[in-house]
C-alpha cells in the first residue's frame, strides 16, 4: 500500500522531456487562441459589431440558443376588386345637341268646386282648408290681489266716508296721518284693511272709515280683478 501511494513520486510515469507532459498546456493555449480569434478580433472591428447570438452559437455549439422562427408568409399583392358605381363621369366634350327635359304636370288634389265651409279666398282643387281658427280660451280668473301700477291704474273712489275723530284723541290733541293697506274686491268694495303706519288713538277710526269706502271695479284684459293699494287718512284738529 505505501509503495502504491508513493510509487509515482519515486518512479514517475511522465519524465522530463516526454511529449505527453506538454499536451495539456498546448491544448489550453490552442483553445485560448481560438477564443481570441472568435471573440476578441470581432470586437476590435469598428465597422460592424458582432451579433451576440452568433458568438454564443460558435462558443457553446448550435444547441445553445433556439433558432429564430421563420418569417411569416408574404401577403399576396392582388389588386382589390373595384365596385362599379352608377355615377357617370362628366364628358370631356360637349354633346352635339341637347334635348329638352320632359314637361311635368301638376295634378290638383281635392274637389275642384271647393270644400263646404271653406274660405271665400281659397284655391279650388286645393287641399282641405280650415274653415276657421278656433278662438283662444279665456284667461283664468285672477284670484290674488294685483298691486296698483303699470297696466293696473288706481281705481277711482266712488263713495267716501270721512273718519270720526275720537274724543279722547281730540282731548289729547293728537293729529296726523294713518296709512292703510286695503284690498279692493272685484265689486269695488274694501274686503280687507290693515295699518301700515300707525298713529296712536287714531288707527281704529281710520280702519272703520276705510272699510266703508267704495271704488270703481278694476279690470285686467276686460276681466274684473281684486286690487291691492294703500290709502291715507288725515286727522286734523280745527
Amino acid at each position: 500500500m505505501p509503495r502504491d501511494m508513493f510509487g509515482e513520486v519515486v518512479d514517475p510515469t511522465h519524465r522530463l522531456g516526454s511529449r505527453s507532459r506538454y499536451a495539456v498546456p498546448l491544448s489550453v493555449a490552442a483553445h485560448a487562441a481560438v477564443a481570441a480569434v472568435v471573440i476578441i478580433v470581432p470586437l476590435m472591428a469598428t465597422d460592424v459589431m458582432p451579433d451576440p447570438r452568433e458568438v454564443m452559437r460558435v462558443v457553446s455549439g448550435p444547441t445553445a440558443l433556439p433558432s429564430p422562427p421563420p418569417p411569416p408568409p408574404a401577403r399576396s399583392c392582388a389588386p382589390a376588386a373595384t365596385v362599379p358605381t352608377s355615377r357617370q363621369a362628366a364628358p370631356n366634350d360637349a354633346p352635339d345637341s341637347i334635348t329638352p327635359e320632359p314637361e311635368t304636370t301638376i295634378v290638383a288634389i281635392g274637389d275642384p268646386h271647393g270644400v263646404p265651409g271653406g274660405l271665400p279666398d281659397g284655391v279650388p282643387g286645393g287641399l282641405g282648408i280650415v274653415s276657421g281658427v278656433p278662438a283662444l280660451p279665456p284667461p283664468p280668473p285672477v284670484t290674488r290681489p294685483v298691486p296698483v301700477g303699470g297696466r293696473i291704474k288706481i281705481p277711482a273712489k266712488v263713495l267716501h266716508v270721512p273718519p270720526v275723530y275720537p274724543a279722547i284723541a281730540q282731548q289729547a290733541r293728537v293729529e296726523g296721518v294713518v296709512i292703510i293697506e286695503a284690498i279692493i274686491g272685484t265689486d269695488g268694495r274694501v274686503k280687507e284693511a290693515r295699518v301700515l303706519r300707525s298713529k296712536p288713538l287714531l288707527d281704529e277710526a281710520a280702519l272703520a272709515a276705510v272699510r266703508q269706502w267704495v271704488f270703481s271695479p278694476t279690470t285686467l284684459n276686460g276681466v274684473p280683478v281684486p286690487v291691492l293699494m294703500t290709502v291715507t287718512v288725515n286727522f286734523t284738529l280745527r
